[in-house]
C-alpha cells in the first residue's frame, strides 16, 4: 500500500496523518516534500500521526530522522 498523507491544521498545529508504508522511493519523497512545504510556510509545530503506518524500512526511518533534524534547525518542532 502506498503512503497516503492527509494534511490539516488543529489550533495552529500542522498535522500530517500518515497511512500505509514509509519506504524507499515515492513514499519517503512524498513525506519529505510535505514536511519541507510546511517548514517553508513557517509552520513551527508539526505532528505526524502514524497509528495507521503498517511498515517503515530503514530509508523511511532515515526520512523521519532527517525531517526531525530539518525542523529543529529551522526552529520548529516535529
Amino acid at each position: 500500500m502506498a503512503l497516503k498523507i492527509t494534511s490539516r491544521e488543529v489550533e495552529g498545529v500542522a498535522v500530517l496523518a500518515l497511512e500505509g508504508r514509509i519506504v524507499l522511493g515515492e513514499e519517503s519523497n512524498a513525506l519529505r516534500e510535505n514536511v519541507k512545504k510546511l517548514l517553508a510556510e513557517n509552520k513551527k509545530d508539526i505532528v505526524l500521526t502514524m497509528d495507521n503506518v503498517t511498515y517503515i524500512d530503514s530509508a523511511g526511518l532515515g526520512t523521519l530522522v532527517a525531517a526531525h533534524h530539518s525542523a529543529r534547525s529551522q526552529g520548529a518542532a516535529l
